[in-house]
């Protein structure tokens, strides 16, 4: 099964082994219940939040911590993405990558959905709250406000800026996964929000270039649809420059030293090669290529900001 985008954050589509199971319609419904958290996006939101949490904890959090923590951003994350496929069932029903959604071919019902987005959003408060600390809770129910109020609902059918802010809902996990540990924000986290947001627009614009006729139909204005490549190639390269620079002013700000920087350095360079070559080949094929680095790209980096703030830091 493939599932598609979150706060921005896109990974795969579809949802085409719903229908085999539309002869037992228990395993149908669970599946399509299960298809609308997105559970590809979620498991992207989550490889951000650990290292996050270990570079805040200058070692390895208690197991508890983290599991506690991941559960609860799943269950916003979750809820947030089943509002997503609510509202937008409309455009998922003409787009050919997400015509086969839960709330499309109908192995969700509409009420179904809203229930279950709900008590998603109430458990993952409520976990948060209780097991992990009040800034925490309260941080993952405001990305999952922003991401439905002002993208899907908003920016997503009304503007071509759409994803360059609703994607700052992605990047909230950083906070809760630091908060989670130290019950206060700093400058290390801030600069990690804005890694994410920086990251998501070229990371979804190469997706919308193949997929641009599909916007099209639907209406909705993603860049590629409403810009020429020439442009899209040149937002795409100026923001993987941005986004490059920023990635390096952790290494002194977290004091992760000159490996963190090594990475960063080198991570950087690659997806800039990526984004330089859409740039001189703008099809779809060269878009799926940066797109797929996209997503090696930001788990390693922060794979290894964790993995580092461990050795570091024993």
């Amino acid at each position: 099964m493939r599932v598609s985008n979150v706060s921005g954050v896109s990974v795969h589509t579809g949802s085409g082994d719903l229908s085999a199971a539309a002869t037992n319609p228990v395993v149908g419904s669970l599946k399509g219940y299960i298809a609308l958290t997105k559970p590809r996006i979620i498991e992207l939101l989550l490889v951000t939040t650990v290292p996050t949490m270990f570079v805040a904890a200058r070692h390895l959090p208690s197991a508890r911590l983290v599991v506690m923590t991941l559960i609860g951003g799943a269950l916003a994350a979750g809820g947030a993405n089943a509002m997503n496929m609510i509202y937008d069932r409309d455009i998922d029903a003409v787009m050919e990558r997400t015509k086969h959604r839960p709330l499309v071919t109908g192995a969700v019902s509409v009420r179904g959905a809203m229930i279950f987005a709900a008590a998603l959003e109430v458990a993952a408060f409520l976990l948060l709250w209780q097991t992990v600390n009040l800034l925490s809770a309260a941080l993952a129910v405001s990305a999952t406000a922003f991401y439905v109020l002002v993208y899907t609902m908003w920016l997503k059918r009304s503007s071509s800026e759409n994803i360059v802010i609703g994607g700052a809902a992605g990047a909230v996990p950083v906070l809760v996964g630091w908060s989670a540990v130290t019950d206060s924000l700093a400058w290390a986290p801030i600069i990690m929000f804005g890694i994410i947001f920086l990251w998501t627009p070229p990371h979804f614009w190469a997706l919308a270039v193949k997929y641009r006729d599909d916007y099209t139909k639907a209406e909705v204005p993603m860049l590629p649809s409403v810009m020429s490549m020439e442009g899209v190639t040149r937002r795409i390269l100026i923001y993987t420059v941005a986004l490059w620079a920023l990635s390096l002013t952790l290494a002194p700000v977290a004091h992760l030293g000159w490996a963190y920087f090594g990475v960063a350095m080198v991570l950087g360079a690659l997806l800039f090669a990526y984004a330089w070559a859409l740039r001189n080949d703008p099809t779809p094929k060269r878009a799926m290529k940066m797109f797929g680095f996209s997503i090696t790209y930001l788990a390693v980096l922060f794979i290894a900001m964790g993995a580092i703030a461990v050795v570091l830091h024993p």
